[in-house]
């Protein structure tokens, strides 16, 4: 095959790939909006009964004891459970339309009908697991804040281990916020689009690296922690290669991280600065935009977009370096995780040690 022929055909299994995995999910949604809509169903009639007969919390936990013993072989009842149905039911009230129908009809449910239908306004809830609700109502915070999570969870297909550890982040207060030139450099919606993809800072907490460290070293970690680095980056972007080379001229350069955005249909270029931004890194990528443009570059492509991250940024400053530059770049900060100081590290307890502590404490 030709080097077009194995983009083209790169294009097709990607495609492919999109719509079978799509496919998945929607009938995963499927199940989980049925199991969704009966606990806020079951939220609904707690909540109901318990203001109309003041109720305290107390009868809870003989609910989910009655429930135990007339519905065994039914698991997700318990007093904890029960009351998280209540929280979400009081947090979305209008996630479902709320249709009286008579007990014989949902032991025999009919096809389909409007009551099927879930509220615009935050349907979302309704298509993302239990577990992922259930840990938006405890650590998300404000009704605007769940709702960015949930739809980024859909989007992406968090795990619930995923969105926890996006939540902890605050990957909702970094997304959209780098410093770009795409309202100068591309054409509307994709500038939107890629403004959307960059966050700032980027948060490598899987790397810890002493400093003085090479800006080496800080690729070949984040390429060795491949699979956590895209999780960071975002979706859509899938790997091209570390230290790609380009030929201009006589001269050879190479590229610190190349990757193609499946979704924005173009390549990212990507290079890792230690310390603080300096202009003259813009025009730098400016260069690789250009050559990749000319040299990778399909037809189909839209305009490769260059993403620099360093330690830190003065922002006013990136933005005067990306102003008169034409193609499509944006200046993000990154952090890792700090290693501990070497006489700290040394003076902490091994793990052989703790375990001949708990042994001692034990047999005493």
């Amino acid at each position: 095959m030709t080097k077009d022929d194995l983009a083209a055909y790169g294009h097709l299994l990607g495609d492919i790939k999109a719509r079978v995995r799509h496919a998945q999910t929607r009938a995963s949604q499927a199940v989980q909006s049925e199991l969704v809509r009966l606990y806020w169903e079951v939220g609904g009639l707690i909540a109901e009964r318990r203001d109309e007969a003041g109720w305290g919390a107390g009868f809870l936990a003989r609910l989910a004891s009655d429930l135990k013993n007339e519905l065994p072989e039914v698991k997700g009842f318990s007093k904890r459970n029960l009351y998280a149905m209540v929280q979400f039911r009081e947090a979305h009230p209008g996630l479902f339309p709320i249709v009286q129908r008579p007990v014989a009809q949902l032991e025999n449910p009919q096809s389909p009908t409007e009551d099927t239908e879930l509220a615009a306004s935050d349907s979302v809830f309704a298509c993302i697991p239990w577990a992922h609700n259930l840990l938006l109502l405890q650590r998300a915070g404000d009704p605007a804040t769940r709702l960015w999570y949930a739809r980024q969870t859909l989007a992406q297909g968090w795990s619930r281990d995923t969105l926890g550890a996006m939540i902890k982040a605050r990957a909702h207060e970094r997304q959209g916020a780098a410093v770009t030139n795409f309202d100068q450099s591309l054409p509307p919606p994709q500038s939107a689009l890629a403004e959307e993809m960059l966050k700032d800072p980027y948060v490598f907490d899987f790397l810890t690296l002493d400093e003085p460290f090479r800006e080496r070293e800080l690729e070949s970690g984040l390429v060795r922690h491949l699979e956590k680095f895209l999780l960071e980056l975002g979706q859509g972007f899938a790997f091209v290669g570390r230290q790609y080379p380009l030929t201009v001229g006589e001269e050879e350069f190479y590229i610190d991280l190349l990757f193609y955005h499946l979704k924005l249909r173009c390549f990212v270029v990507i290079e890792l600065k230690r310390g603080k931004f300096r202009p003259e890194y813009a025009g730098k990528m400016n260069f690789y935009c250009s050559a990749v443009d000319d040299l990778l570059r399909h037809d189909q492509d839209q305009p490769t977009i260059g993403l620099i991250l360093c330690q830190t940024k003065d922002r006013v400053l990136a933005e005067y370096a990306l102003r008169d530059i034409h193609k499509p770049i944006g200046v993000s900060d990154y952090e890792l995780t700090t290693a501990l100081p070497q006489d700290l590290a040394s003076s902490l307890p091994s793990i052989a040690e703790i375990e001949a502590e708990l042994s001692e404490e034990l047999e005493d």
